[in-house]
């Protein structure tokens, strides 16, 4: 799987799982409606789904996608939330997303 889609499939797969806990948290915690938990539900699963979509290790595809949900969450911090990311967000989302590389993308034996 080439690195672009690798990446591109992480971001879509952090948006599903963002998207599933938001939801739910609506309803929870700002009294919206409790029909939200339907679509987070489903993004929940696209979720799932859209892991399981990699063709390398399970637990190796787990670890990487993690910093690129730091990232994800850290853009939704700031477009959604409306609260822009410190120096600390940015530094600590580029340390992960190097990992995420380092990790997805580092040559292996066979």
């Amino acid at each position: 799987m080439s690195e672009l889609k690798t990446l591109g499939l992480f971001l879509i797969t952090a948006l599903a799982e963002i998207l599933g806990c938001y939801l739910p948290y609506l309803w929870l915690r700002e009294g919206k409606t409790i029909w939200l938990l339907v679509p987070g539900a489903l993004c929940l699963a696209a979720f799932a789904w859209l892991l399981s979509l990699h063709p390398t290790a399970a637990g190796r595809v787990y670890a990487a996608y993690g910093g690129v949900y730091i990232f994800m969450a850290i853009m939704w911090l700031w477009t959604v939330d409306g609260v822009r990311p410190t120096v600390w967000d940015l530094v600590g989302t580029a340390v992960a997303l190097s990992g995420m590389a380092i990790i997805m993308f580092a040559p292996r034996s066979v």
